[in-house]
């Protein structure tokens, strides 16, 4: 039977990112920040190039399909780099010491 969790127990609030420089990072933690960046530019490139598109501001259709196709295959190749790291962390965790 799982614990039972007292009824005043509060998750504190997530506090917001401040304007302080950001603490030293690891050398993972550096290497995804900069790929979670970059998906996301592929991703705000692609939603720009389809509003130009839409609204006649001279985007033409070839350029539109290239800047999505770019924008789901960054994201397929990072949801893949994210499952292939979270099996190797599993299997880590399996280990037996």
């Amino acid at each position: 039977m799982a614990p039972i969790l007292p009824a005043n127990l509060s998750i504190p609030p997530v506090a917001a990112p401040s304007a302080a420089p950001p603490a030293p990072q690891g050398a993972f933690q550096s290497a995804f920040a900069d790929a979670v960046a970059k998906v996301e530019s592929f991703q705000q490139n692609a939603a720009t190039s389809v509003e130009r598109f839409l609204s006649g501001e001279g985007e033409e259709l070839h350029q539109v399909a290239i800047a999505a196709q770019q924008a789901e295959l960054s994201f397929q190749l990072f949801l893949q780099m994210r499952n292939k790291i979270v099996s190797a962390y599993q299997q880590v965790m399996q280990m037996q010491v």
